[in-house]
Formats: structure tokens, C-alpha cells, sequence
């Protein structure tokens, strides 16, 4: 190796030896690795039976409301053109949301009414009054500081409360043994996500420079919850953070596991349900072998789809 490139590395480290070449690079093939859908959580079977409908049912509804709404279609594509993603990584989202998570409305208008309605400061971060700035200001928290990036902040925050704080005592008060998202950032109940692209707000927080140097909207602050929400519940800027996840899942998996899975939507799919691509895109190559990611039963549905799914665009 050229000691040029030696000095490179050794200034630069991780940045600089992950950049793959192309011929580094295994490309992820299309169609499911699984020959049937892997089973769906209870969870998502007893939210859906509770709203008195099926799967079938809430998958029809939001192929319906893509269907008949050229304007959603033709901001979806422009928003995927922005993040250099094909917009039937997009489509699969916002269906695999809508069939397995919430039901969706039956006009994109909707959307805009219920993002008024969490408009403004009545909302805040907190739990049993501690509100987030006070918490990631607790010293455990210091080292993530110098972080660069608001992904890679709050993903550091994120492995902070794993270790030291979920389901743990800290300064006399008893944290749930939960996600931190769900404990901080979910204020009306545990597992809420919002808006078209069923956004959690600590997804937004990660995303937020991503979506602040593509897209131009303002980057958000923790403080300020009133402003998360209506950029997770606004359908245009929702658009923004669901490519923005997009885009930063298939290049963590290039960067770290060494796949492309700009080709397979089913596998987009799976890593817009499941969250933290990084974790998982190391987990993938710590496999070895030659392992390839496999989609999940949300993830499959879109690749069992997808001639109908493409043809909305």
C-alpha cells in the first residue's frame, strides 16, 4: 500500500478505510429470502383487530389512497430524486406502515388537519418531570458531546440510556425498562409513531442534519417539541425524514456490511419497521460468510407486492 494511503488512514481511521469500491460491494438480489410471510407480532394483530378491520383490509385502503392521489405520487417521487433513492422504497414504507401500524385516512388532506393539531408548545420530551435537556445533560451523557452530527449524537445518547439508565435507579429516580424513545419521546402513550410516514420523534432527532442539508428544513430541537411534531406530522416534511431513514439505512449497510440494498424494497421496508441500521448493519457483518440482511414479515409483504406497488408510479 502506498504510504500515502497509510497516512490517510491513520489521520482519518474509520472514515476513511470504510469507503468501499464498487467491487467490494455485494449487490442484495431482489424477491424475498423467505418462501412464506415470517410471522406478523402480536402486537399489530391485536391493534388491528381492535380497530375491527384485517390486513387485507388496511393494505387495500392505502394502495387506494397512493392510487388516487397524483399530488402524493408526485411528491413522493420528487422528495426520493432529492435522496437518490428509487421512490418504491417509499412506497413500501408508507404501505407497510398503514397495513401493519395505523390505518390510513382516505384523503391525503387529512394529514395536513391532524399535523395542526399538534402544532404549537404544549407538547414537551420529559418523563415523571425530568425533561430531556436535563437528562442528556447528567454527566453519563458528556462523551457523546463530541459527537459530530445529529445522528451521531443521539445515536450515542441512545447507547448511553441502554447501558445506564433503562430499567435502572439514577439520582433517586426510576427509569422504565424501555426504549428510550418510547420513555422520552412518545409522550401519549409507549410505541406512537406519526403522520404519513409514521415517524418517531428520536428518528427525527437522528435525521435531523440529513434532512436540514437535502431538504433545507430547519434542524430540530429536542427543547422544542411543538417543532419535531409538525415535522414528523406536516405529510411534506414526514416525506423528507421517511427518505432521509431510506437513504441512511442503504448507506450504512454499503459502508459497514459491505451489501447494496438499493435493489431490494423488501429490505428498505424491513429497516423502516425495525430502526437502527447501523447496529444492524454490524450485526450483518459480523455474520461473515457472505450473510445477506432477510426481510421481515413487514418487509416481505412489500416484495410479494411490489409489480403492484410499482405500478402507482
Amino acid at each position: 500500500m502506498p504510504r500515502f494511503l497509510v497516512i490517510l488512514i491513520a489521520l482519518f481511521g474509520f472514515a476513511a478505510a470504510s469507503v468501499l469500491p464498487a467491487s467490494a460491494v455485494t449487490l442484495v438480489p431482489a424477491g424475498n429470502r423467505h418462501a412464506e410471510q415470517p410471522a406478523v407480532p402480536g402486537a399489530s394483530k391485536r391493534r388491528t383487530k381492535a380497530g375491527k378491520t384485517t390486513f387485507d383490509l388496511k393494505y387495500a385502503k392505502v394502495v387506494k389512497l397512493l392510487a388516487r392521489d397524483d399530488r402524493l405520487i408526485a411528491k413522493i417521487k420528487s422528495v426520493a430524486a432529492q435522496y437518490d433513492i428509487a421512490p418504491i422504497h417509499m412506497v413500501g414504507a408508507l404501505v407497510g406502515e398503514h397495513t401493519y401500524n395505523v390505518d390510513a385516512y382516505d384523503r391525503l388532506q387529512s394529514y395536513y388537519v391532524k399535523a395542526a393539531a399538534y402544532s404549537g408548545d404544549k407538547f414537551r420530551f420529559a418523563y415523571e418531570g425530568q425533561t430531556i435537556e436535563a437528562l442528556v445533560a447528567m454527566p453519563q451523557f458528556a462523551d457523546c458531546e463530541a459527537r459530530k452530527g445529529s445522528y451521531e449524537l443521539w445515536t450515542c445518547r441512545e447507547r448511553v440510556w441502554n447501558k445506564s439508565f433503562r430499567g435502572r435507579n439514577v439520582g433517586g429516580i426510576s427509569y422504565p425498562k424501555n426504549r428510550f424513545s418510547a420513555v422520552f419521546f412518545q409522550p401519549f402513550f409507549a410505541g406512537q409513531t406519526f403522520g404519513l410516514g409514521q415517524i418517531n420523534p428520536l428518528t427525527a432527532m437522528q435525521l435531523s442534519d440529513l434532512v436540514n442539508k437535502v431538504s433545507g428544513y430547519p434542524k430540530l430541537d429536542a427543547g422544542d417539541a411543538g417543532n419535531v411534531y409538525d415535522a414528523i406530522m406536516d405529510p411534506d416534511k414526514s416525506l423528507a425524514y421517511m427518505a432521509a431513514s431510506i437513504r441512511m439505512s442503504i448507506d450504512e449497510y454499503r459502508k459497514i456490511a459491505g451489501v447494496d440494498i438499493s435493489g431490494n424494497p423488501g429490505i428498505t421496508a424491513t429497516l423502516y419497521n425495525v430502526g437502527n441500521p447501523r447496529e444492524r448493519a454490524y450485526e450483518l457483518k459480523a455474520k461473515g460468510g457472505g450473510a445477506m440482511p432477510e426481510e421481515n414479515y413487514y418487509g416481505w409483504l412489500i416484495n410479494d407486492k411490489l409489480a403492484e406497488l410499482e405500478a402507482l408510479l
